[in-house]
């Protein structure tokens, strides 16, 4: 399925509208202590001698200042340099103030791999506190499974530079927030970097992981089963053996599970879905059911002339592999996985690209790109983690609001709006 940008700007409209999502969620001290420990772990690059500002002190202010909407070096450093002088020593600045160039000389240091193993762990833990407090009613037999996307992004900024940043992420289909990423070395692609990225979880027991094409690889099944964690996956001609068997499986006998309809961008599409338990000798390990998804579309026009000539209807079929058996995976829980795996096209990599503005940050120089990419992944946890529906509302609130988005950091006060 394409992931188009009309979608995001959609999603993003939607949050436009007040309801309860939108209100900040509770936390607790140990929570945000957590945050400014996990910032204090990371490794400070400089040497002892001519320090002048706490280095976990530099990174909290860039966070805060990326909560209020700054993209780019000179913008924290403006930012920094209009909050009144009370402001700045609750934060840790006394005296001088740290320039653009220092907080750029510092950040284009940083431990990259450190970095991100601290946010990353702070968000895991996070998202099980949350997870925890949010118990299901007595009533409800049905246990809600957690479901990862993994997937890959590509700084554009830094593609005609001397080392292009690909990113390998791992995000969580019900909260969006960022659970681990690596990076992907310009000389090698995502695939053998799928378990790296997920051995920074400690748990996967139960846990569905959803791919593309890409990962539709044996030693991924694998690893996922010997971690006692499932694969989703869809199947293309990259693996043209066990697409072949897809294909001739026997589908006019299966019968239909699952049916959606939608409006939008112009045409009406109908998802139909079918689910078959699948025998050993399907060629892909640990496969327990194979999974064909029909989408048919055809335009919206009250004119009938902008339609004439043009194809009225388009048809397309995908086969998936899920590990679930039919008993843990039914037909619209499968429809609803296979469809929110690319929530982190919309909810991640549209987000950064453009409300956060990665794809026009020009940083290049050492570890920065992946800096500037871990910290807009906590600060998208962190609006998500708060309640914030609409991360670009989040960023204007908290323009107008920096006391808030300070507040967001390094304060148990949960009255941010």
């Amino acid at each position: 399925m394409s992931s188009s940008p009309i979608t995001a700007v959609i999603d993003e409209l939607a949050g436009q509208i007040p309801d309860r999502a939108s209100s900040p969620g509770s936390v607790t001290d140990s929570e945000w202590t957590g945050l400014r420990e996990a910032l204090a772990q990371v490794p400070d690059p400089r040497r002892r001698r001519g320090v002048r500002y706490p280095f976990a002190v530099i990174l909290t202010i860039v966070v805060c200042a990326m909560l209020s909407g700054a993209r780019s070096f000179a913008a924290i450093g403006e930012w920094v340099a209009d909050l009144p002088a009370d402001t700045r020593a609750g934060l840790g600045l006394t005296g001088r103030i740290p320039g653009p160039v220092t907080i750029w000389r510092v950040l284009v240091r940083v431990d990259r791999v450190a970095l991100e193993a601290a946010v990353g762990a702070w968000i895991r833990a996070r998202l099980d506190a949350v997870d925890t407090a949010a118990h299901q009613p007595p009533q409800r037999r049905r246990r809600v499974r957690r479901v990862l996307a993994v997937d890959g992004k590509a700084m554009r900024a830094t593609r005609h530079g001397t080392h292009p940043v690909h990113l390998l992420g791992v995000l969580d289909h019900t909260r969006g927030v960022v659970l681990a990423q690596v990076d992907v070395d310009e000389k090698t692609n995502e695939i053998p970097l799928f378990s790296t990225a997920l051995d920074q979880i400690p748990d996967l027991t139960d846990v569905l992981i959803t791919v593309d094409a890409m990962h539709a690889q044996t030693a991924h099944a694998d690893y996922l089963h010997a971690r006692g964690a499932h694969l989703l996956v869809t199947v293309k001609r990259n693996q043209p053996t066990v697409h072949t068997r897809l294909k001739t499986l026997p589908w006019k006998d299966v019968p239909v599970g699952h049916t959606t309809t939608g409006r939008g961008h112009g045409r009406i599409e109908t998802r139909t879905l079918k689910a078959v338990t699948v025998p050993a000798g399907l060629g892909f390990p640990h496969a327990a059911q194979a999974i064909q998804i029909t989408r048919t579309s055809r335009p919206i026009s009250k004119n009938k002339k902008k339609t004439e000539g043009k194809r009225r209807q388009r048809r397309e079929t995908v086969y998936a592999i899920c590990t679930l058996p039919a008993e843990d995976a039914l037909p619209a829980e499968l429809a609803t996985w296979i469809r929110g795996h690319w929530s982190i096209e919309v909810r991640l990599h549209w987000v950064r690209d453009v409300t956060l503005g990665e794809d026009l940050h020009q940083a290049r120089t050492g570890s920065g790109p992946q800096v500037m990419a871990a910290l807009r992944n906590l600060v998208i946890s962190l609006l998500r983690f708060a309640g914030f529906t609409n991360i670009a509302r989040a960023l204007r609130h908290h323009a107008r609001h920096p006391d808030q988005a300070i507040t967001l950091v390094t304060s148990t006060n949960t009255t941010l709006q």
